[in-house]
C-alpha cells in the first residue's frame, strides 16, 4: 500500500481479543525475573495515541478488511489491556517521515514502528526496553546442516549473503576465516541454495523464517546453528518511543511488557505472526 501526500488517518480505538497465552517457543526473556518494575500512576492520562506505519509486515500492515493489523498492533492492544487503559488507547497510521514530528508536536504520545534508538535520538526521546530483537541466522538444506565448531566448518563452505548488507558485515566479523558469496538479491541467493550452488545463506532471521515456511522453499531448508543478536551491528532491538516529557509512559509500557513476558503473552503473539520460530 502506498501513502498519499495527505495524512492517512486509520484511527481505531483499541479492542482486546487475545487468545490464551500458552504457546511454547524459544522467544528470549528481556527481563530479569528479580527486577521490580513499578506501575506508575496514570490517572491524569487522558489519551495514549500510538503512531505507526502500514508498510512493515508482519509488524504493521493493512489487512484484507482494510484495518491496520500486525504484531505491533496486537502488542499495543495487550499493553493497553495490561494497564487497564483500553478506553483511551488509539492507533494511527502515518508515513514514516511524519512519525517523529507527530510525536514531538503532541499529536501522538508514542511511536511503535521499529524506530531505532540511536544515540542522537536518545537525547530527544525516551525508549522502552526492547520487546523483540531480530537475529541473524544461517539457513541450510535440511540434509546438510552446519556442524560445530562453525568457525572451522565455515572455512570449508560457501555462504551466501546479500552484498553490502549488514549481514555480510556480521559474517565477515564473526567468521573471518569463512567464505562468503555476495548476491545482488535475496531471491537469487535462495535459489542458489536450493540448487546446491552454495552451502548456506546468512541473513535476517525473521525474513528467512517466512521463506522457510513458504511454498517457494518447497520444504527444503531449515535454520542451522544459533541466532546471532549482534547489537553492535543490528542495534538494540524493537522498542516504543515517547518524548522525554512523557517519560512516565515509558515506565508504564515497561511495566506492561515485563508482565506480558511473565504471562507468556508476548511469546504467544510472536508465534502468531512468526509460525517458524527464528530463535
Amino acid at each position: 500500500m502506498h501513502f498519499r501526500t495527505l495524512v492517512i488517518t486509520i484511527l481505531c480505538i483499541v479492542s482486546i481479543a487475545l487468545p490464551p497465552a500458552h504457546a511454547a517457543s524459544n522467544f528470549p526473556h528481556y527481563w530479569d525475573g528479580r527486577e521490580h518494575v513499578s506501575k506508575p500512576n496514570l490517572s491524569t492520562i487522558e489519551r495514549i495515541r500510538f503512531v505507526t506505519t502500514v508498510d512493515y509486515p508482519p509488524f504493521n500492515f493493512i489487512d484484507s478488511t482494510g484495518r491496520i493489523s500486525g504484531f505491533n498492533i496486537d502488542l499495543v492492544r495487550a499493553i493497553c489491556d495490561e494497564l487497564a487503559l483500553t478506553a483511551i488507547c488509539q492507533i494511527e497510521a502515518r508515513p514514516w517521515n511524519e512519525l517523529q514530528p507527530t510525536l514531538e508536536n503532541g499529536e501522538a504520545e508514542a511511536i511503535i514502528a521499529g524506530l531505532r534508538p540511536t544515540a542522537s535520538l536518545r537525547q530527544k526521546l525516551a525508549f522502552t526496553t526492547p520487546y523483540m530483537r531480530l537475529p541473524a541466522r544461517f539457513v541450510t538444506l535440511k540434509e546438510t546442516p552446519l556442524t560445530e565448531p562453525l568457525a572451522d566448518t565455515l572455512a570449508k563452505k560457501a555462504v551466501g549473503v546479500v552484498a553490502g548488507s549488514v549481514h555480510q558485515v556480521i559474517f565477515a566479523d564473526y567468521f573471518p576465516k569463512g567464505h562468503w558469496v555476495g548476491y545482488p538479491s535475496r531471491d537469487l541467493m535462495l535459489k542458489d541454495l536450493q540448487a546446491k550452488k552454495i552451502d548456506a545463506v546468512f541473513g535476517d532471521g525473521s525474513d528467512l523464517s517466512f521463506w522457510i515456511g513458504s511454498i517457494e522453499s518447497v520444504n527444503c531448508c531449515a535454520f542451522s546453528g544459533e541466532p546471532y543478536i549482534a547489537p553492535q551491528f543490528l542495534g538494540d532491538g524493537m522498542t516504543i518511543a515517547t518524548t522525554r516529557k512523557n517519560s512516565e509512559l515509558i515506565d508504564a509500557f515497561n511495566f506492561a511488557l515485563k508482565a506480558m513476558e511473565e504471562k507468556g503473552t508476548t511469546s504467544e503473539l510472536y508465534l502468531r505472526y512468526f509460525p517458524v520460530d527464528f530463535y
